[in-house]
């Protein structure tokens, strides 16, 4: 058994989305194990997204720049920068802003294969590349060019944990051990 962390950004709150994306976790077997809904902190929002995580802070650098290089804009002229690593540090400060900005839900869903199968279900960070059936593909339409021309980040509905130890960091950084509830489901009775 895998658990995996999911955020409701202040985006799907304020939409009133919660109810219809927690129900598609729920139709595929996945189990709630933990749930809150709470106003993040910045120094919370700080360790979430740390500045010295640097593959995470690269890595959203690079996408940027792949994405501006794709849609033929100078991503220069537009942020001020062509270095992956400053570009990253950047969209951090818009998440943690984000995150801060309204109330969000975080839970905790467990199941094998957990991490990977919310990633599924959940879409690309990109809603343009989510394809349709994903939550990112039926209820987001923003843009990374919208997003960083606005100076924030892309509103993607959840942050869902990208791999087993990102979720293990994530799941211990948001709940104390006694938040997280043992108890079995229909389907794991079925599947024995």
């Amino acid at each position: 058994m895998e658990q995996t962390l999911i955020i409701f950004k202040p985006d799907s709150v304020s939409r009133g989305l919660v109810g219809e994306i927690t129900s598609r976790f729920e139709r595929v077997g996945l189990k709630i194990v933990a749930l809150k809904m709470m106003m993040v902190s910045h120094k919370l929002a700080n360790k979430h997204y740390p500045s010295e995580r640097t593959e995470f802070i690269d890595g959203m650098g690079k996408k940027t720049l792949e994405n501006y290089r794709d849609l033929g804009i100078d991503v220069k002229s537009e942020l001020g920068s062509d270095n992956p690593h400053e570009i990253g540090l950047k969209i951090r400060q818009w998440l943690v802003d984000m995150i801060t900005d309204g109330p969000v839900i975080v839970m905790v869903l467990e199941a094998p294969h957990a991490v990977e199968l919310v990633r599924k279900i959940v879409g690309h960070t990109l809603p343009l590349l989510s394809p349709p059936g994903t939550i990112r593909g039926d209820y987001s339409y923003d843009s990374s060019y919208r997003a960083n021309t606005g100076k924030r980040p892309i509103k993607n509905l959840l942050h869902a944990s990208g791999n087993l130890d990102e979720a293990k960091f994530e799941v211990d950084l948001w709940f104390k051990k006694e938040e997280l509830m043992k108890y079995q489901r229909v389907e794991e009775q079925v599947m024995k």
